[in-house]
């Protein structure tokens, strides 16, 4: 089971990086659209136009934000093998249900692999390591 929370710990990174960088997108891309309609446009019709493209801009980018980084985090701490990181994995994997149809499949592959019993082996703090 090592492979699989390692597996999808890099997942779970690379689709929040996605996000991220979509996040970026959104706002670079909306911003320069307020900036281009501030130049151009007349100002009548400006002073309408940049404060929502601007305002799009933001909110979208802080929500898509608000939801790449708690994966990121969760990514990281699964190849860490932090206690936490297993109970957050289990709560994105459930909410990454909803998101048909990648997240369907990232959220199922993360519950078989997170609620397998050699998979909590792997995050008990507690117990003793193997002497080899």
């Amino acid at each position: 089971m090592t492979t699989h929370v390692k597996v999808l710990g890099i997942l779970y990174m690379v689709v929040s990086a996605l996000t991220l960088l979509t996040a970026l997108f959104l706002i670079l891309v909306l911003g320069g659209a307020a900036g281009i309609v501030g130049i151009t446009a007349d100002p009548g019709d400006a002073a309408v136009a940049v404060p929502v493209l601007g305002l799009a801009g933001t909110l979208l980018g802080a929500i898509l934000i608000v939801i790449g980084l708690p994966g990121l985090i969760t990514g990281w701490g699964l190849l860490a093998y932090q206690p936490w990181a297993r109970i957050l994995g289990m709560v994105l994997s459930v909410l990454n249900l909803f998101n048909v149809p990648f997240g369907t499949a990232l959220g199922i592959y993360g519950l078989w692999v997170l609620f397998h019993t050699d998979t909590e082996r792997l995050f008990d703090r507690t117990a003793v390591a193997p002497i080899a």
